[in-house]
């Protein structure tokens, strides 16, 4: 079915981590997806299927005409979603990594949401 070997092991690390990353009302769920240009991050509250809170490094809130570094750019993106997340009384997180591995810029995003004040 899948002829990536790269791509069948990541859904293999995302399902596994999905067994045991579930976000309720109390801790919703901050998912990260990382794409080669681009990452996106969203609050995700797994009971009810919504989300909550979203931001990407497409916003227009962070696209400025100077040039970034993707990891400077990720953590601004996990600034961000702290900010609209304490805007919505949301100050705790189950970080779910989504397959992949917690290095460069998912731990930037990660490390931009703490510093913001959101729990995980």
């Amino acid at each position: 079915m899948i002829k990536n070997r790269s791509r069948e092991k990541w859904l293999a690390r995302k399902v596994r981590v999905r067994k045991t990353v579930h976000g309720d009302t109390a801790r919703p769920r901050l998912t990260v997806f990382r794409s080669a240009k681009h990452i996106y991050a969203q609050v995700i509250d797994d009971e009810s299927g919504k989300t909550l809170a979203a931001a990407s490094s497409l916003d227009k809130d962070l696209r400025g005409g100077e040039k970034v570094k993707k990891s400077q750019l990720a953590e601004k993106v996990g600034q961000l979603l702290a900010e609209r997340c304490l805007a919505k009384a949301i100050k705790a997180v189950v970080f779910d990594r989504n397959g992949f591995i917690y290095h460069g810029r998912v731990a930037k995003l990660a490390d931009g949401a703490r510093a913001k004040g959101l729990a995980f």
